[in-house]
């Protein structure tokens, strides 16, 4: 039995589409407002400044959000996209604007591993604070007492390389991790730091039908 279990989301524990679809719209038409109505907050001026510092735009919010929109349609993993993303989904889900739903498989699973000893922590694309409202406004209730660590692209790095997962082994304190993803590349980096791996290729998701290549593959966890 593996020390620690570290898990990606998107395509992974919820479909591709909450992510994509429902979770895209709903921040889409709120960029703009969120960054005009919080002026004084660190995490904005600081996204902000990584969007014309990543893009060249000089102009006023309108310019940063069609940069922010075009990298949605892009699904480019930009931090500062994220971060933005992040607060309005954690508001999103403060409100019950928002709920996360998982595959069917998905909570037992996260329930079982815990109960025998193992330990969850997740390595996303997506901030920490979307992360975190993510798993504590769920169809099944709060999830998050079962996590103790969530990366992401800001405190641990891209997820497509090694040094990534070598610095996530540091902060568990173990070598003895099994990392679960859809994305093979993302397998590939976690391996190359010495971690196990296991492919989810689940019915009717993107990476269904990508070449995991030496990864032992599931298509439920």
């Amino acid at each position: 039995m593996t020390e620690w279990v570290v898990l990606d989301i998107e395509g992974t524990l919820s479909a591709t589409d909450q992510v994509l679809v429902t979770l895209y719209d709903y921040a889409r038409p709120r960029l703009g407002p969120w960054i005009d109505g919080h002026p004084g907050d660190p995490a904005v001026v600081e996204a902000v400044a990584q969007v014309r510092e990543l893009s060249g735009a000089q102009g006023g919010t309108d310019e940063l959000v069609a940069v922010l929109h075009g990298w949605m349609d892009a699904d480019r993993k930009a931090t500062p996209l994220k971060t933005l993303q992040g607060l309005i989904w954690q508001e999103g889900y403060a409100r019950g604007d928002l709920v996360a739903e998982f595959f069917p498989d998905v909570v037992p699973a996260l329930r079982r591993w815990h109960a025998d000893g193992v330990r969850l922590a997740v390595f996303s694309s997506g901030s920490v604070a979307g992360q975190v409202a993510f798993f504590r406004h769920t169809t099944d209730g709060d999830l998050t007492p079962l996590f103790e660590h969530h990366f992401d692209t800001v405190n641990a790095g891209p997820k497509r390389e090694a040094s990534s997962y070598f610095k996530i082994a540091s902060v568990l304190g173990s070598d003895d991790v099994t990392f679960y993803s859809d994305v093979p590349a993302e397998l590939h980096a976690a391996a190359e730091a010495g971690w196990r791996t296991v492919g989810v290729a689940r019915p009717g998701e993107p990476h269904e039908h990508s070449d995991f290549g030496p990864h032992r593959t599931v298509s439920a966890l």
